[in-house]
């Protein structure tokens, strides 16, 4: 058995299911030593990382190893040198002659990443699928590319974890960087950001941190939605925002939530977001899922049967990250058989990572919901201000995004034409509704249980 191309393997998928940091920092200097009767000894650095990786990622480890290595029985850690651990360098310009994946989503990618921005150039438009799921932030992006700090500043863009809203604002960063030679643009996460102004207060030099971020054209900040506590920090990205805005500089920001729903942001700062472009990435729906792993296909230049990657666009429907991790998986056995895989093989291979998922026509949520308050179904599509007919409308927006997750310029296509910012309030108005009517929420439980 070739222990080394195992455990290369491994990693693959093992990178798919932690962070950068922690793959780099627990995986980097590790290796699998030898086999014997079914147990495999995975060599690690020193005591701490041995202790560390039987104690937060044994599961993790052993599934990964038992999933393609089937005659597996266990797996122990053994301290080693790190030289003999050292990972070799994965070429990306011979991708025929390695028997795994080698696109740019592998390990030890951090390399990459330019220390002056911090801007990774793998994260590009070209390689950016858009799709109903974010059809507005990428129109709103392109809108910012050609006239940076001009229109929808600042720009904050929110949704769930693994839906390309970094690949998004570091393409917008890298963007802006070939079209305007002579501008700035700096990339960090707001914990970089309040580490920097913590440590200048600390070391008496506020006013270096001021000049260091006032310096930049274009300021992408990542992760905006751990703010809500820190009322300093607030009140630093406030004045650095004023500066900005001031001198028609770009500022861009994300969150998984929306900037109304960040508990303790200041009502200064929730304007300030406000007076810009807010939009949402949603997961994305079938046809970019399928558009998704066409292109990672192409990047790792393998060809899978048609009817499993429609399979895998239909059964994975959560995340971007997860469909990737997924496809990874398939990949790794199909260069591990040197065979084509069978759907029946892949669903079993993935058997793991699905997730039941409530699937549900816009069509049937506005009919259970008319029925629900004894209206009729066209009614809802009505141009209308009818109080009872408003109310169902905005539960229906509010049910399709929130239990359905589907993004707001489809709710609003789909709902006789209404734009996106029309959804947002609906659905806005019924969340906050929710937390002081007693009525509503009864009402909702009611309707919930007619999908089931």
């Amino acid at each position: 058995m070739d222990t080394k191309q195992l455990w290369k393997n491994c990693l693959v998928e093992i990178e798919a299911g932690v962070s950068k940091a922690n793959f780099s920092t627990w995986f980097k200097n590790t290796c699998i030593l030898k086999e014997e009767t079914g147990i495999v000894y995975v060599g690690v650095p020193n005591e701490f990382v041995r202790d560390w990786l039987k104690n937060k990622y044994h599961k993790l480890i052993t599934k990964t190893i038992a999933d393609v290595y089937e005659n597996m029985r266990a797996v122990e850690y053994v301290i080693t040198k790190i030289e003999s651990t050292k990972q070799e360098p994965i070429k990306t310009n011979n991708i025929n002659n390695l028997n795994i994946p080698t696109n740019k989503e592998l390990p030890l990618k951090d390399l990459y990443i330019n220390p002056d921005d911090n801007l990774n150039p793998k994260y590009r438009f070209d390689s950016f699928i858009v799709g109903t799921f974010n059809e507005l932030a990428y129109a709103a992006s392109q809108a910012i590319i050609e006239n940076p700090g001009t229109k929808y500043n600042p720009f904050f863009v929110y949704g769930g974890t693994g839906l390309g809203k970094t690949h998004l604002l570091q393409a917008v960063g890298n963007s802006i960087k070939e079209k305007y030679a002579n501008k700035k643009v700096h990339y960090l996460t707001l914990e970089k950001f309040a580490t920097d102004f913590i440590n200048s207060l600390q070391s008496n030099k506020a006013n270096s941190f001021k000049e260091k971020y006032r310096k930049y054209d274009l300021l992408i900040i990542d992760d905006i939605q751990f703010i809500g506590k820190m009322e300093k920090i607030q009140e630093e990205l406030f004045h650095t925002f004023n500066t900005f805005y001031e001198n028609n500089k770009q500022i861009i920001f994300s969150s998984d939530k929306h900037p109304n729903y960040i508990p303790e942001l200041a009502d200064r700062l929730k304007s300030r977001f406000a007076a810009g472009m807010i939009v949402d990435v949603s997961e994305p729906e079938y046809e970019s899922r399928l558009a998704i792993l066409k292109v990672k296909l192409r990047e790792l230049d393998v060809d899978l049967d048609q009817e499993v990657v429609e399979y895998v666009a239909s059964a994975i429907q959560g995340n971007i990250r997860e469909l990737e991790g997924s496809l990874n998986t398939i990949v790794c056995h199909y260069k591990l058989k040197n065979k084509p895989l069978t759907v029946v093989e892949v669903k079993n291979l993935l058997k793991n990572n699905i997730k039941p998922k409530k699937n549900v026509a816009i069509k049937d949520v506005v009919k259970t919901v008319s029925d629900y308050y004894s209206l009729e179904e066209s009614s809802v599509y009505e141009k209308t201000r009818r109080k009872e007919i408003v109310k169902a409308r905005q539960v229906v927006m509010y049910l399709l995004r929130e239990d359905f997750n589907v993004s707001y310029p489809l709710i609003g296509q789909k709902l006789g034409g209404k734009d996106h910012t029309t959804v947002i309030h609906s659905y806005l108005k019924i969340k906050e509704d929710l937390k002081n009517d007693p009525q509503l929420l009864q009402e909702l439980e009611q309707i919930r249980i007619m999908f089931k």
